[in-house]
């Protein structure tokens, strides 16, 4: 099991995150793409990445908007797996806003 992410490790951790919050226990980050094109392109490009992690997000697609929540189920909280792949995320989304 990965441990938790304590207060201090996790607010460092979001200074290099823009845009990304906690809501409810998790990682949480709401993009808004030009068109579904993005939207979509942004989801299946982070696939491949995310299955190699086996780390899987919380997300969901409406047109041009992808939310994201992410947590580490089997350690009951944010760990720093949530925090790798939100940069992964977030480098992904960039190249595509």
């Amino acid at each position: 099991m990965t441990p938790l992410l304590t207060e201090s490790e996790l607010a460092a951790g979001l200074t290099s995150l823009p845009g990304w919050t906690i809501e409810h226990g998790k990682l949480h980050r709401s993009y808004k793409f030009p068109d579904f094109a993005h939207a979509i392109g942004f989801m299946m490009t982070a696939a491949p990445l995310i299955e190699k992690r086996n780390h899987h997000p919380e997300w969901a697609n409406v047109y041009s908007h992808v939310t994201v929540h992410l947590v580490t189920h089997d350690s009951g909280g944010i760990t720093k797996k949530d925090l790798d792949l939100a940069g992964i995320l977030e480098g992904i989304a960039q190249k595509l806003l």
